[in-house]
Order: C-alpha cells, then structure tokens, then sequence
C-alpha cells in the first residue's frame, strides 16, 4: 500500500488555504506520495495538531491574523520535538529573510504559483521522507 502523507495548511483566510490544497493537489509531484490535508484556522489548532502527531510538513500564512505563520513557524521549532519543515507563504519576496529568521524551510510568495508551491511542498516532502528512512 502507498504511503500517504499528512500535511497541515493553517492561514486564518479559507481562500488561502484552498489556493494551498488546490495548488499542491492530492499529489504534488509524480515522485511525491498522496498528500492527506489538515486546516487550521488559529494557532491553538495549529498546536494541538502538531502535538497530536503525524504532520510531514507545514505550510504556513505569513499573512495570518492574528499569529502571522512566521512567528507560528518560530515557536514551532522553538516547542515541537522533531518539527516538520515549514514551507512559509510570504507576501512579497523581499520577506525571505524574515522566513530566515522564523527556520521555515521553503517560501513561496503570494500571489501563489500552483507549480512553484507544488514543486517547493515535493521537494519538502521528499527531505522529511528521506531522512525518517
């Protein structure tokens, strides 16, 4: 049976995190496993998910209110044992370096570029697949 691999999308707009899931799809590239989703809407969600177990990876609003993903991605590192890469949505792309500063791993800036936030989630997915083998 194929692997199938969970991945948390957490913006406080439904709109973005329907761009996420229809811009990444079910498989976000042909090497790439399934991809399951699971939304959130605020950072307690967002916690209690990762606590829970079972994210392969995060894609985050940078532009959330009222915790902007880029803070969420910081504490994130800073509290969840074996924190899944963060792909950081940013609003302009002069914003990478504060994707730097919050340990995101991959940005993609709005507006989003289905095969760019595809191939950037793959490529993610990939890493944290490889190094749990």
């Amino acid at each position: 049976m194929e692997r199938t691999v969970t991945v948390l999308v957490y913006s406080d707009d439904v709109t973005t995190r329907e761009q996420v899931r229809l811009a990444a799809g079910r498989r976000p590239a042909a090497d790439a496993p399934a991809v399951e989703y699971v939304e959130c809407a605020t950072l307690p969600a967002v916690l209690a998910e990762l606590e829970k177990g079972g994210i392969d990876a995060c894609v985050l609003d940078g532009e959330a209110v009222p915790a902007g993903g880029m803070g969420v991605c910081r504490q994130i590192k800073d509290e969840i044992f074996d924190c899944p890469p963060v792909l950081l949505l940013i609003a302009r792309p002069q914003d990478a370096w504060l994707a730097t500063w919050s340990r995101a791993e991959a940005t993609v800036a709005h507006p989003l570029d289905p095969a760019e936030l595809a191939a950037s989630l793959a490529s993610l997915l990939r890493g944290r697949l490889s190094s749990a083998a």
